[in-house]
């Protein structure tokens, strides 16, 4: 009885240990499981707000796309209601007296060229085409308020009917420092009805072309272009020197800017004067919408590298 007694009592004392042994384990098993919930929790918590912050985020890149949807069409808006005020700033066609045609073509929404021709008095009338360096907003404003000052004679002390002394007042109240360090080429001439004279000078202007038909129907050439003119606004208190060319019945002068023949052709060296030249002299080739296909076929896309400016008078 007493080996049974010895042999429970064994037994016994082993079975606590065991429960005891048991119950850490099972503590230690709990504790983990509070702690994944605890974590579970933390996670569903942070998965809530990170939901929470993308979707505020998602609504302010939202927000922020309309607004800028917003301001470009507004800024869109803004540079074609400037580009119908520098394009009613051109002069119409004219059918006679003498005769001009036309064609302008920015190689932006704004450009940095511009022209014009208009009656001083009844004896003399203006032809000019101004082309200001780069492009955009800024080259548009310089080019209007020029064109605006030519319109309305309004240089001081400047006798318009002397394109030497347009040029240097346009160089006077232009300089380059005022203007955004922006600078102007230009070519004035003036032609007088009563002796056929046309009186021209350029600051820094390509030449202007004169065409006059001969009798065997070949066209003769004459480049009207001033001697050592800087463009405007380049350097104070520069002289400009004028020249002067008869002008017969049935000439046509051809007034244009570097934009319709720097052009390049498939990665070789642009076009020069001389290309321009040779087909004005072409049946036709001296028609501003004749130039302008032909300069887009040779660049090979309808957007030009440069403002395109063209300006066809007939006397």
């Amino acid at each position: 009885m007493q080996d049974n007694q010895a042999s429970t009592s064994t037994i016994d004392d082993e079975r606590p240990l065991a429960t005891a042994g048991s119950g850490d384990a099972m503590a230690r098993l709990l504790a983990e499981v509070e702690a994944l919930r605890a974590e579970n929790k933390d996670l569903k918590l942070l998965y809530e707000a990170t939901i929470e912050h993308g979707e505020a985020v998602e609504d302010q890149l939202a927000e922020s796309n309309m607004l800028l949807q917003r301001v470009q069409a507004r800024l869109e808006e803004e540079l074609n209601d400037a580009l119908r005020y520098v394009l009613s700033l051109l002069p119409q066609p004219r059918q006679s007296g003498p005769r001009a045609d036309w064609m302008l073509v920015p190689s932006t929404e704004l450009g940095g060229d511009s022209f014009g021709y208009h009656d001083i008095d009844a004896d003399h009338f203006a032809i000019y085409l101004l082309d200001v360096c780069g492009h955009g907003v800024g080259a548009a404003l310089l080019s209007a308020s020029v064109i605006n000052v030519l319109r309305a004679s309004a240089l001081p002390n400047a006798d318009f009917r002397d394109p030497s002394a347009v040029l240097a007042g346009l160089n006077a109240a232009f300089p380059m420092e005022k203007q955004n360090n922006m600078f102007f080429t230009i070519w004035y001439g003036v032609y007088q009805r009563s002796t056929g004279q046309l009186v021209f000078s350029s600051g820094g202007h390509p030449p202007a072309i004169l065409l006059h038909e001969m009798p065997d129907g070949s066209v003769s050439t004459d480049l009207l272009i001033g001697s050592g003119g800087m463009a405007i606004g380049a350097i104070a208190d520069l002289d400009y020197d004028a020249s002067t060319v008869l002008v017969q019945p049935g000439d046509r002068l051809l007034v244009l800017s570097d934009g319709t023949y720097e052009i390049g052709t498939d990665g070789s060296e642009p076009l020069t004067f001389q290309d321009i030249l040779d087909f004005t002299r072409k049946p036709g080739g001296d028609e501003p919408a004749a130039v302008l296909a032909w300069a887009r076929a040779i660049n090979g896309s309808e957007t030009l590298p440069d403002d395109f400016s063209f300006l066809r008078v007939e006397f």
